[in-house]
Formats: C-alpha cells, sequence, structure tokens
C-alpha cells in the first residue's frame, strides 16, 4: 500500500476534534506536537484509539489465524482508514473486504491489490469502475459476490465487452430466510454456479461466500447451532459445485465470518472435506479495534464455545475511546455531556469508563459503579449518576463504544495516542 499521501492531508480547526485558531498543518506531523488529550491540548468530544491495543488486537488476530490455518481479508467499513488497512496487511492480512464501490475506490487509491468485494457488483458505474481497474492493473486481484442468474448475465455481458484479458473471478453467495442477499436453497444455487461456467473465459467461480452475523438464536447456543447449520450449508454448495466441476482451475475459497462468529467459520470450514486445495478467509472487521459492547459481548461467548483461544493469551481489548467534559449536573442524580449521536454510535450506549479532572496528575480514575447512559441526542449525553457521583462541571469522561463502524463514520481525522493520552499520531477516514 502506498499511504504517504495521506501524511500531506491538511488539517485546520475545521476537522472536529482541532483546537480552534491553529494554522493548517500536515496529518503526518500531527505527533510533532505533542498533544496531550488529558492536558485539554484537543477540544472534546474527542474520538481515539490506543496504540497500545491496536498492537494487542492484531498480534491476537495473527495467533488465532496461525492456529485456525485461516487467512483474513478484514472488511475496511469497519474503518475505512487506509493507515489501518497497511497496518492489517502488515499484519499479515489475505486482502481487504469492502461493502461498495466507493469503498473499493478507495481501497485501489491507496493501492490495496487484493480486494473482497462482499456484495453485489451492480449498476452500470459500478461495473465499469471494476472492469476498467482490473484492464489497468494486471496485478489487481479482485473478487465480487453472484447469487442471482441476471446479475451473473449482467457481469457477464460486461466483460465480453471490456475483454480485459482474464475472468472476473465470483464467489457463489449463499443465504438464509429472513436474511440479506445469497441463494436461500441448494438448486438455485446450483442453477446460479453453472451460469457462471458457462460464462467462461469471462466469468470463474472461485468459491462459496456467506455472511452469518444475523443469525441469531434465544441463547448463545442456540445462535451457534444456528450459525453451524448455516456454515453446513454453505458446505454443501461448495461440495456440489466441486462434484460438477464448476469451479475454476485455482485454490478454491471459502469465505464467511463477521466479527462474532470467526472461531466457528474457521473451524468448521477446516473440516469441509472438498478434494481440492481450498483456503477458507474469514473477513472480521472489528477485531482491530474492539469495542465495549456488542463485540465484548460476542467476545466473551467465543471464549466460551472456544476455550481453547485462551491459550492465545489475554483476548481483544477496546482500542476506541471517544471523551467528553461534563456540561452540567441540573439533577442529583443526572449529568449532561458534551457527546451525542454525531460523535458516537448508539445501537447500544455508549459505557463511561473513566474519568479525569483537569489539572489533576496521573491517570485517569475508573468511572464508579452505577453511572449509566440513558439516551443520546445530537450532541447531549444524558448519564444517570449516583447522589454521591464525583463528577463535576469541566470533569472529562472516557467512553468506550458499541460497534465501531458506526464511530468511524462519525470522524474524518482521529488521534492515536499513546498509554498517557499523548497523541502519537493520527488516521483519516473516507465515508
Amino acid at each position: 500500500m502506498d499511504t504517504a499521501a495521506l501524511d500531506a492531508w491538511m488539517l485546520d480547526h475545521r476537522v472536529k476534534g482541532m483546537p480552534g485558531g491553529i494554522a493548517p498543518f500536515p496529518i503526518g506531523a500531527i505527533g510533532e506536537r505533542r498533544w496531550n488529550v488529558l492536558r485539554e491540548d484537543l477540544p472534546l468530544p474527542l474520538a481515539v484509539l490506543k496504540e497500545s491495543a491496536l498492537d494487542h488486537n492484531g498480534g491476537w488476530m495473527r495467533r488465532f489465524l496461525d492456529r485456525s490455518g485461516a487467512a483474513i481479508a478484514p472488511h475496511g467499513k469497519t474503518t475505512m482508514s487506509p493507515e489501518l488497512f497497511g497496518r492489517q496487511l502488515a499484519d499479515g492480512a489475505w486482502g481487504i473486504t469492502v461493502a461498495t464501490v466507493q469503498q473499493l475506490q478507495v481501497a485501489r487509491d491507496f493501492g490495496v491489490r487484493r480486494v473482497v468485494l462482499a456484495n453485489q457488483l451492480i449498476g452500470r458505474q459500478a461495473i465499469r469502475y471494476a472492469f476498467e481497474e482490473l484492464k489497468r492493473d494486471p496485478r489487481f486481484d479482485f473478487y465480487c459476490l453472484v447469487d442471482s442468474t441476471d446479475n451473473v448475465a449482467r457481469l457477464a455481458a460486461a466483460a465480453r465487452e471490456v475483454r480485459v484479458g482474464r475472468p472476473l473471478q465470483v464467489l457463489l453467495e449463499g443465504g438464509f430466510r429472513g436474511g440479506r442477499t445469497g441463494c436461500r436453497d441448494l438448486a438455485s444455487a446450483l442453477t446460479v454456479a453453472r451460469a457462471v461456467k458457462a460464462a467462461d473465459p469471462f466469468l470463474c467461480l472461485r468459491g462459496v461466500e456467506g455472511f452469518e452475523g444475523l443469525l441469531q438464536g434465544e441463547t448463545p447456543a442456540a445462535a451457534a447451532a444456528a450459525v453451524g447449520g448455516f456454515l453446513d450449508f454453505l458446505v454443501e454448495i461448495a461440495a456440489a459445485c466441486e462434484s460438477e466441476g464448476l469451479f475454476g482451475p485455482e485454490t478454491i475459497i471459502l469465505s464467511a465470518g463477521g466479527s462474532a462468529f470467526y472461531d466457528l467459520v474457521t473451524a468448521r470450514f477446516a473440516a469441509a472435506g472438498l478434494a481440492r486445495e481450498f483456503l477458507v478467509v474469514t473477513r472480521s472487521g472489528c477485531y482491530l479495534t474492539h469495542d465495549s459492547g456488542m463485540y465484548r459481548t460476542a467476545f466473551a461467548e467465543l471464549r466460551e464455545r472456544s476455550p481453547d483461544t485462551d491459550a492465545l493469551g489475554p483476548g481483544l481489548v477496546p482500542a476506541l475511546e471517544v471523551w467528553a467534559y461534563v456540561q452540567s449536573r441540573p439533577e442529583p442524580e443526572k449529568v449532561l455531556l458534551t457527546l451525542g449521536k454525531r460523535d458516537v454510535s448508539y445501537d447500544d450506549m455508549p459505557v463511561p469508563l473513566q474519568w479525569h479532572r483537569p489539572g489533576e496528575t496521573g491517570r485517569p480514575r475508573p468511572v464508579p459503579a452505577g453511572h449509566l447512559v440513558t439516551g443520546l441526542n445530537d450532541q447531549h449525553c444524558h448519564m444517570t449518576v449516583p447522589p454521591a457521583s464525583p463528577l463535576a462541571v469541566g470533569d472529562m469522561v472516557g467512553f468506550g463504544i458499541s460497534h465501531p463502524c458506526l464511530t468511524f463514520d462519525k470522524w474524518q481525522a482521529i488521534c492515536i495516542v499513546d498509554d498517557d493520552y499523548t497523541v502519537t499520531s493520527a488516521i483519516r477516514t473516507f465515508f
């Protein structure tokens, strides 16, 4: 990847999180300023990433993949940060996954060579761009999904017209009733796979794919059972395609895995029993930053059902925090803070983790029990507190978040900090 151009992107006070009145300067030089969050060198609210947590999580996932024998193409939509894409690729990621053509364009602009579009490639402009990139760069290794003969026909027609000189690589998507895209049964999946085969040499079936993250159950065990059944269905599709000779000559790809069930994905796919060589590719995007909500819970459930992961060392830790000021204590048991829906995801409410009183020395203190975020407005956070809460107007509170994807998209630039909250660098996002 080539992220050098990002270092020259200019920051000024119009970028959320930057101090007022500063002269524009390149983001690559932000670490030279030695700004410190707890010293109030930056305005709040402020999203930060902890460098030590990013390093820890990257190392944990490398060990998980080494043990499982799988590869990872992390979902870039989580962060939409080329700097973090580069970190993941340097950690050994097989490629980067995207969901839209805009995300594909960002990845390509910064030199990502292998991209999985975990979606249908559809629409004139999207198809045009993908084929132009394939023709422009012979090293571009691109995959997209198909789940209908209509889409196969459109892609084949475009491929015949453009004549890239190599086939468009597609993954056959399996789905489930009530879910998102994907073939719902084996018969329809084979119909699509045969259509891809008939479009040779313009299209090539490289593997089978699905997304299990929407499956639920009344208990964690029930959810895991539903996921396991779906993964078995994907393996059934792959076995049937293999028996009919519908795959291209290269290594077969089996891919699934959001950020909740990648242990099940890697284990079930590893035991697929295909006759030919195959590669398991999981796509967790949230492992790098983790969170303090939904993925914290999901990871605890992962460790329950896969206790051997404990041998990999301490598990994933939250890297992403959003800090805000206490701006009002209008009632004994109510605090208002300078944080809202414009700043943080709200699938689940933010979790108050630690607090700091400006002017005091030392690291932040844990927020005592009984502090609970009850609601968010655009720019306000409502928190219920015990009457004896130590929080006072002007104090700083650091929040953990739930679902990192929907926090990243609210910030153009996010500071990376050390464990003392000194800014060492920053990332740029492209949403």
